[in-house]
């Protein structure tokens, strides 16, 4: 029996339907997964080199500082140090760290023009090369003064510098182990100059080197919580971008953004619309004489007023027909007033045309429109490779077909009985046009116009 066979056929259809929604579900985590990939890759290119700049300049600076005042300020150095210092030890410590990071910056720029970045492995070979720079000068401080003096001198803020700049890299591991070179360099040089006794009588070493590594572990929290931000904001571009896609750049930013809040599949729907048709009366012969330039200006600034109405309404248009376009209320996102806001738009748009009197202008502008609401097909249509969203049914043809009706009748807006129904009291000033002959339709449809 037919009953049975359907029935027999339901959890087969129940599966597949679930099937293609896993499948439409993995296509578009991959499809972000994909695109979130390529985007965090430049935007970790892009943060390395602010990092080495930062760097690069950073040490330029703390070079040209130093070295100043050991070549004009000698006495007070000294004096500092409670020793005599060598004039050239600023650029003999930080000079070749200066060298190496200029070099690293033309490498990674080399590398990116080609398409390449550097290596995880390169990139923790990298951090150890920077976080050696403080390591190397407090040991060669501590060889013309007092440990006293050389612990307490700049080279052990410089570590939490390396540490803090390598949250740019966006990755937890990199600052964390940054943190941990940091300390494991410090201890390594205060065990080295006080011995291991001397550190255990002095636990401010432990402290501080302690300290370099919960920095680096924090760095390493901030660079995650950078890139879960990054994620989420290429995600919602990829969503926003899908959208878009599927319908055009028609569709208001405040539907844009509820769709993002609950995106359906849009894989196929019957849902209950409001279509608009609209026409430009005598387009043709108007810009037969006419330069494309001002044609396409004329279209432009016709089309602009129109669409903010009917995205002040919650429309979008669905499709430009050249000198017309196609409106859907309802769809993607139900809207139980789909009627009135069409009309509401309708009306706006009409009451635009006559305020600013552009129907007596040197090209007039004279428009029809046709309402219909009813049922529709909703739904994705078009190859794998290019897809929007579209309306599909009777109702948008009974939509057209008004619309058409309006070169015959005098009314500019021509409504199904379906749109005044819904309309209830809202319907004031709709007049009765009779049941007209439509073309497709055996019976004749009652019509009304709209002022």
């Amino acid at each position: 029996m037919p009953g049975e066979r359907r029935a027999s056929n339901w959890p087969r259809v129940c599966f597949e339907n679930a099937f293609s929604s896993i499948k439409l579900s993995a296509v578009k985590t991959s499809a972000i997964d994909s695109a979130f990939e390529r985007a965090l890759s430049a935007e970790i290119a892009a943060s390395e080199l602010l990092r080495m700049r930062v760097l690069a300049a950073t040490l330029a600076v703390l070079l040209v500082a130093e070295q100043l005042l050991f070549l004009f300020a000698r006495d007070l150095v000294e004096q500092i140090a409670q020793n005599p210092l060598p004039a050239w030890l600023p650029a003999q410590i930080i000079g070749p760290f200066l060298a190496y990071e200029i070099v690293a910056l033309f490498v990674l720029h080399y590398r990116l023009a080609r398409g390449t970045t550097f290596p995880t492995a390169a990139r923790f070979a990298n951090a150890i090369i920077e976080t050696s720079l403080p390591t190397v000068a407090l040991w060669s401080v501590n060889k013309f003064t007092t440990p006293a003096v050389a612990f307490g001198t700049w080279p052990t803020m410089l570590y939490f510098i390396f540490i803090v700049a390598s949250t740019l890299r966006l990755d937890f591991a990199l600052p964390a182990f940054t943190g941990i070179v940091a300390a494991a360099g410090y201890l390594g040089v205060a065990a080295w100059v006080l011995s291991f006794q001397g550190i255990a009588t002095n636990p401010n070493h432990i402290i501080k080197a302690a300290l370099m590594v919960v920095t680096g572990a924090v760095a390493g929290l901030v660079a995650l919580r950078l890139r879960a931000k990054f994620r989420r904001a290429v995600e919602e571009a990829v969503s926003r971008e899908r959208v878009t896609n599927l319908f055009g750049q028609h569709v208001s930013p405040s539907v844009v953004d509820r769709l993002l809040g609950s995106p359906p599949e849009f894989a196929g729907d019957v849902r209950e619309i409001c279509v608009m048709f609209l026409d430009i009366r005598n387009f043709t012969e108007n810009a037969r004489d006419r330069p494309p330039e001002a044609v396409v200006e004329f279209l432009n600034s016709t089309f602009a007023f129109m669409i903010e109405a009917i995205d002040r309404h919650g429309g979008f248009i669905n499709k430009f027909l050249g000198d017309g376009f196609l409106a859907i209320f309802g769809a993607p996102l139900d809207d139980p007033a789909a009627a009135r806001h069409a009309v509401e738009a309708a009306r706006e748009i009409l009451a635009e045309i006559d305020e600013r009197g552009l129907s007596h202008g040197s090209w007039p502008l004279k428009v029809g429109i046709g309402l219909h609401l009813g049922s529709a097909v909703t739904g994705n249509v078009g190859s794998p490779r290019r897809k929007e969203f579209t309306a599909i049914g009777d109702t948008v043809n009974l939509a057209s077909r008004l619309e058409q009706l309006t070169k015959e009748y005098p009314a500019r807006l021509i409504v199904s009985d379906s749109v005044i129904a819904a309309l209830g009291a809202a319907a004031r000033g709709a007049r009765p046009l009779g049941a007209v002959a439509v073309k497709g339709y055996a019976e004749p449809v009652p019509t009304w116009g709209v002022d």
